[in-house]
């Protein structure tokens, strides 16, 4: 259950609901099949399964843990293009005339109406935690745009929800310029060996670095150029390798041996308890490089 990928986010209010209470609420979004003419169905599923009476809501520790569950069909754009185009030429060589775009489009409907019934689904899961006590939401999603679907998923169910994407005073952009210029004393964080750099100007060229030396003359190059660093890998406190993004997303996030060791020794015995054990160390771990993240990019911003 470790998280591969953070889209941090801040709750505006407090967020008081007990476990109990919420599970109750999520009860009203639970996840379903995908009807044969929908193109995705989205709705709860218990974080560590168990079937249809296991709990919507993991709670350990303060925390809560929650799953949404998507389930789509899988219906490619070329598919339904293809068959389009077979009926634009039967219409060509039948009727001696060219379809209009507006016949096209309600052609291209009628065929996606035809075939969604027909076509695969496949199932994926988001998963996200809230920390009521330190005001975060916390969304294992390698995009914004994923992680939404949680969030929009959760404000539905809840009538609301208050949060908000996490802002810091200073920019990270800044910061991780100015960290691989070498200024890097007084910050938790070592580089990596991989880096994206993007020139200010609109539309200006975007050079990424993999397996790298960041302190290289190629790297200070580009640096003197003007190009900023947009996206960084770095190490936190000799325990956790990620690569930051400009917006403070994390991605391709890893945790210690020794702590991956130490959950699979635990002595759990059984799903359950492992996922219990699994859980407690990783939100221990990022309740720690959160407050650590926050205070490096200068505090939280004002409203943020």
């Amino acid at each position: 259950m470790w998280f591969r990928n953070l889209q941090i986010y801040r709750l505006t209010k407090p967020f008081d609901m007990p476990p109990e209470a919420l599970h109750d609420a999520l009860l009203d979004r639970v996840s379903r099949p995908c009807g044969a003419l929908e193109h995705a169905a989205l709705g709860w599923t218990p974080p560590v399964g168990g079937g249809g009476d296991a709990p919507l809501v993991h709670a350990a520790n303060g925390y809560l843990m929650l799953c949404a569950r998507r389930e789509e069909r899988i219906l490619p754009s070329v598919v339904v293009k293809e068959a389009v185009d077979e009926w634009v030429e039967k219409v060509r060589t039948e009727e001696g005339r060219d379809p209009g775009r507006r016949e096209r489009r309600e052609k291209r409907d009628d065929i996606e109406q035809e075939l969604l019934p027909k076509a695969f689904t496949r199932s994926s899961r988001l998963y996200a935690y809230i920390d009521p006590r330190k005001h975060w939401m916390v969304v294992d999603a390698s995009s914004a745009k994923r992680a939404e679907e949680s969030i929009t998923l959760l404000r539905e169910t809840l009538g609301s929800l208050p949060v908000q994407p996490l802002k810091v005073r200073h920019a990270p952009a800044d910061l991780f310029t100015r960290w691989v210029h070498g200024d890097m004393e007084s910050a938790p964080f070592a580089l990596g060996d991989e880096c994206e750099l993007r020139s200010p100007q609109e539309g200006g060229a975007i050079v990424r670095c993999r397996h790298q030396e960041l302190a290289s003359e190629e790297i200070r190059t580009h640096l003197d150029a003007g190009k900023q660093v947009v996206k960084l890998a770095v190490e936190w406190n000799e325990r956790i390798t990620c690569m930051l993004d400009e917006d403070l997303s994390v991605k391709r996030l890893r945790f210690p041996d020794l702590m991956l060791e130490e959950a699979a020794e635990s002595g759990a015995e059984d799903e359950a308890a492992r996922f219990d054990a699994e859980f407690a160390l990783m939100t221990l771990e990022l309740d720690r490089f959160l407050a650590s993240l926050v205070e490096t990019f200068g505090g939280i911003e004002e409203g943020g």
